[in-house]
């Protein structure tokens, strides 16, 4: 069976994120018409987000039929072959519909249910993040140079980063997201996708969110583990799926915060 060729798929990706950047800035800081979608929890949706993944859809649409599709706004076209691209337009609208430009593009690809390309842009800061089997890069305004994570930081040692304490929502949650806090030496709050990029690049040393989508984080994981980077579902799932996901820059530093988180 031939490989794929990840270096190809990998550029696709980057021309998907530069078309979207083009229908989503316009935008940004406009005071664009918030939508909120049904659920238990402020969930905003703008326009936006919906030409965000248009342009993207088509573009993959286009260029390989046979793929399938799941995205956030318009949900699942089924593959015909082993590839699914998974699109989250505007991951962070919340900082999006606020002016803050912490908010990203996730494009991702699965082949044969597993992520193996990754992408993450965010377009007015110039920042894009990417991996794949072959390794792991950020993009500043065009200077690529490769990543690896932070490793040999103890729990007691290490900076962690999460959206939000408050999506940390039952008492059991809560309680191993406190224990993990008190336990790292500093915590930071509200980078979204961003903090699974930043300790990639080995600017810090775990990320994690709880009640992810698979599109909130199927497009990071190649970019955490193309970095040397691991990820687990703490309550026992499938990351890849969504759920409660953590990222660490070594295995036995995710395996120390996961004793924390469900001790």
């Amino acid at each position: 069976m031939t490989q794929p060729d990840w270096t190809d798929l990998t550029r696709f990706a980057v021309a998907l994120a530069q078309a979207s950047a083009s229908e989503i800035l316009p935008f940004f800081r406009r005071n664009t018409a918030v939508e909120v979608k049904d659920g238990p929890v402020w969930d905003p949706v703008t326009e936006g987000d919906r030409a965000g993944e248009r342009i993207i859809r088509r573009l993959i649409e286009e260029r390989y039929p046979d793929h399938g599709i799941h995205g956030e706004e318009y949900g699942t076209k089924e593959a015909r072959s082993g590839f699914t691209w998974i699109l989250d337009p505007v991951d962070g609208t919340r900082s999006f519909v606020c002016g803050m430009p912490t908010w990203a593009t996730l494009i991702g690809l699965n082949y044969e249910g597993r992520p193996v390309v990754g992408l993450m842009n965010q377009p007015v800061v110039g920042d894009m993040f990417y991996g794949s089997p072959e390794g792991a890069w950020h993009d500043y305004r065009g200077a690529v140079t490769a990543i690896r994570t932070r490793s040999g930081i103890p729990l007691a040692r290490a900076s962690i980063g999460t959206t939000a304490p408050e999506l940390y929502r039952s008492a059991r949650d809560q309680e191993g997201f406190q224990r993990l806090r008190r336990a790292a030496q500093l915590t930071r709050y509200g980078g979204d996708a961003y903090f699974f990029c930043v300790m990639a690049a080995g600017h810090l040393d775990i990320a994690l969110d709880a009640g992810l989508q698979a599109y909130d984080i199927a497009p990071l994981l190649p970019i955490v583990t193309g970095a040397g980077g691991h990820a687990a579902e703490w309550t026992g799932g499938d990351p890849a799926k969504g759920g409660h996901v953590i990222t660490a820059g070594s295995e036995a530093l995710l395996h120390e915060a996961m004793a924390v988180l469900n001790s």
